[in-house]
């Protein structure tokens, strides 16, 4: 007499800790899954509205915010959680973004505070003693630029800025006095160089008191410049005659140059293509582009109502986040023309700065209400340690979303 049987492997379906689920045997034939298809989109529509049921994106605002509108801000590359912001009655505080509390805040400027940068740890290469330091670089309408440390413990009132009739001297290292108002400055990523645009574009060493480089092309203000962070020795600059210019320090002189219709009022270079920028203009848009042919935009970013005043790109560098005079923050994928989200409260007013912080989780923002606030760059994510079997479901429907 024979005997038909089934015999299964417990290997096949046995887990091997207690803590794992058993595993279902499955036939991955289609036929046998006709709404397969049908099935998989449900489940990423359900993935979609939860995650706009739990879209949460404002955090809180840093501290009590300042006296005036804030117009700098500056992330410090070496650090997640501080930030720099300048206003404009000249005070400059440094943030703690985990406590959202400042570390040190003072009157840094008789004017407006126009441009705020945080230098590279290598800033001081020649100083052995403080080469692992990071420093601040300042520029204001006072025709001033001032170099401050970064190191707490050298402003022994923590709180200065409540004087407003003289300027802090503790911290402050070096003075450099320019012939007109600055508008913007930016560090070079791998010396002790910066550059200042105002009436011109100058380059400066730490180490010497006046401009060592004119790099000026055309009359026109320069209303921002930005160091690109991997081909370090070029610089982009943006001007009031709506001209957009490119410069190579290796050979000291601009390389190229193209008209907007519109002015440029921020620029921000690509933190993983390094020949990529994006800027922010007058006429409502954000504009991509590719150095290596300026003659069209790779994208256009819309939406906006009123001008775009700053612009920043993710570290990750897939996305960018533009602050605008019509109240609003948006949030772009590059290879999108729309935003994917936008972010407003009833209480914030014109943005003009916005900066990602430098794990892409959060976006900072600075408008002319005083505020500085702290937002999620994903309204739906949270930041508390997840376990295994929810952070494999998100990583389940998220792939249903980009197969869908």
């Amino acid at each position: 007499m024979k005997i038909k049987t089934i015999k299964r492997s417990a290997d096949d379906y046995v887990p091997v800790k207690s803590t794992q689920e058993s595993q279902m045997p499955r036939n991955l034939n289609p036929e046998l899954h006709p709404f397969e298809r049908a099935r998989e989109y449900t489940k990423a529509l359900n993935a979609t509205k939860l995650e706009r049921m739990f879209a949460k994106p404002f955090v809180g605002q840093l501290g009590y915010g300042h006296r005036d509108g804030v117009y700098a801000i500056a992330k410090n590359y070496g650090s997640l959680n501080k930030l720099a912001t300048g206003s404009a009655d000249g005070v400059i505080k440094y943030w703690n973004m985990s406590t959202r509390e400042e570390f040190v805040s003072f009157k840094a400027h008789y004017g407006l505070v126009t441009g705020l940068c945080v230098t590279q740890p290598r800033f001081h290469d020649k100083k052995p003693d403080l080469k692992s330091q990071n420093f601040m670089l300042s520029c204001s309408d006072d025709k001033t630029v001032k170099l401050w440390s970064m190191n707490v413990d050298d402003y022994s009132n923590k709180n200065s800025s409540d004087n407003d009739s003289v300027t802090n001297e503790e911290g402050l290292i070096r003075t450099f006095d320019g012939e007109s108002a600055f508008q913007g400055i930016d560090s070079h990523r791998e010396n002790s160089t910066f550059a200042t645009g105002g009436a011109k574009i100058h380059l400066w060493d730490v180490n010497r008191l006046k401009p060592v480089s004119d790099l000026s092309w055309g009359a026109d203000n320069i209303t921002s410049l930005k160091f690109n962070q991997n081909e370090t020795d070029i610089l982009a600059s943006t001007g009031s005659d709506n001209s957009i210019v490119l410069y190579d320090l290796r050979t000291n002189s601009p390389t190229q140059k193209i008209v907007q219709t519109m002015r440029t009022n921020a620029i921000c270079w690509n933190p993983m293509e390094a020949f990529n920028f994006v800027t922010a203009n007058e006429d409502h848009n954000a504009y991509y582009y590719d150095m290596r042919n300026l003659s069209r935009s790779l994208n256009v970013f819309k939406d906006h109502v009123s001008a775009v005043m700053d612009v920043d790109f993710s570290p990750t560098g897939d996305e960018i986040v533009t602050g605008s005079y019509d109240k609003s923050i948006r949030i772009y994928k590059t290879n999108h023309g729309h935003s994917r989200e936008i972010y407003h409260t009833k209480r914030m007013q014109h943005v003009f700065q916005v900066k990602y912080s430098m794990d892409s989780k959060y976006i900072i923002s600075g408008s002319d209400d005083g505020n500085v606030r702290l937002w999620r760059s994903k309204a739906w994510e949270r930041s508390n340690v997840k376990t295994t079997r929810e952070k494999n479901k998100l990583e389940y429907d998220e792939k249903f979303k980009r197969k869908i």
